[in-house]
This record gives C-alpha cells, sequence and structure tokens, in this order.
C-alpha cells in the first residue's frame, strides 16, 4: 500500500522569496513546477526579448527541479503560456538553443498556449510544468 505524503513547498533561495505562492509543490515523487516567468533574483523581467526571457523562466524552472534532486529528464510536461505566439515561432531555432543548452535533448510532453497577458505586465513568457524524480535522486525539503 502507498503511504500518504503531504504536499511540500519547494523555493529555492537562488529565486525571488515567494509571496502567496511556491515556486513549486513536491507530492510524493511529483513535482509540480508553478509558473515561472523570467524574473531575476531582484524581481525584474530580463531584458533581450523571448530569447532571453525564455532562458530565465526555463532557468527558473530548472531550478526548482535541482532543489528537490530533479534533472531536466525528470520533467513529464511542459506548459508554455506565450504573449506573441509569432515571436516565439520566429525564434525558434535560438529557443531550441538555449532549451538543448540547459536541458540537453529532453523532450517531454508540451504544450503551447497564447494568452494576452502574463501577472507582470513586461513578461512574454510563463512556463510550468510536473516532474518525477526517482527515490535515489529525490530530496525532500523540509515542510513548512
Amino acid at each position: 500500500m502507498a503511504s500518504y505524503s503531504a504536499p511540500v513547498p519547494v523555493n529555492p533561495a537562488s529565486l525571488p522569496e515567494p509571496r502567496g505562492y511556491s515556486h513549486g509543490t513536491l507530492c510524493g515523487n511529483t513535482l509540480h513546477l508553478g509558473g515561472q516567468t523570467a524574473l531575476d533574483r531582484n524581481m525584474r523581467i530580463v531584458p533581450g526579448g523571448i530569447v532571453e526571457q525564455f532562458r530565465q523562466a526555463f532557468g527558473n524552472v530548472l531550478a526548482t527541479l535541482a532543489e528537490v534532486g530533479g534533472r531536466p529528464q525528470d520533467l513529464v510536461s511542459i506548459t508554455l503560456h506565450l504573449t506573441d505566439i509569432p515571436d516565439y515561432q520566429a525564434h525558434g531555432k535560438q529557443i531550441g538553443e538555449v532549451w538543448r543548452e540547459l536541458a540537453g535533448p529532453v523532450y517531454p510532453a508540451m504544450a503551447g498556449i497564447g494568452t494576452t497577458a502574463l501577472w507582470q505586465p513586461e513578461a512574454m513568457i510563463e512556463i510550468l510544468g510536473v516532474a518525477v524524480i526517482p527515490d535515489e535522486r529525490l530530496i525532500r525539503p523540509a515542510s513548512s
């Protein structure tokens, strides 16, 4: 019989301190990754357009994943919320290069969704996902 493991917030010190949300929530071996925009540690959206915003947002996702011992290959799904799909598509090659630089040849189930706006007005992308971390690498954070 499986035992229940209460959800635990995952908030890496390298990311902005959350207020009213968590960067991720670990339940058992499943990490639910909260939506990450291109916020840097100083709570500012990085400049430079969609490619640099993708780099920062995906880096934030990976930082949350690493906090519990996860690796890119543990990602099972990623959802991209985009304010400008044609801009994202026009930069697809560069975004793909950033993906491979950060995650290697890992391609989980993905969806891209167009939206009119995100929480921060200057944000162009928000990334959320789900990962399943094997027991031998899982680092369980202390409950808050």
